[in-house]
């Protein structure tokens, strides 16, 4: 059974910078497309970014890819997403996530087969 752990949520100010973590066990992580989303209070979930299952490739939405980086280590394995320069607007319940499809085709949730149990970023201004 394959379970992801998240870690490394909470409250920070406005550009500050934040960690996120997600633990993996039970499955092949090394093979795994990693994939992060956000989802705020009344909205559809995000997509956030992505990375493939070597950690070498990323893709991200324009509007983020100048401050949040994907990254996963193989060796741990385990995903990350660094934050920076955290907005105001960043603050939700994100959620990471293993899927099998080449990462620049998992833009969406439908492409992920598991799922972490979220973690709440909130940033004040």
């Amino acid at each position: 059974q394959v379970q992801l752990v998240q870690s490394g949520g909470g409250s920070v100010q406005a550009g500050e910078s934040l960690r996120l973590s997600c633990a993996v066990s039970g499955g092949a992580f090394s093979r795994y497309t990693m994939g992060w989303f956000r989802q705020a209070p009344g909205k559809e979930r995000e997509f956030v970014g992505t990375i493939d299952w070597t950690g070498t490739s990323t893709y991200y939405p324009d509007s983020l890819k100048h401050r949040f980086t994907a990254s996963k280590d193989n060796t741990k394995n385990t995903a990350y997403l660094q934050m920076n320069s955290l907005k105001p607007e960043d603050t939700a319940l994100y959620y990471c996530a293993a899927g099998l499809k080449h990462y620049m085709d998992s833009k969406i949730p439908e492409m992920y087969n598991y799922w972490g149990q979220g973690t709440q970023v909130t940033v004040s201004s």
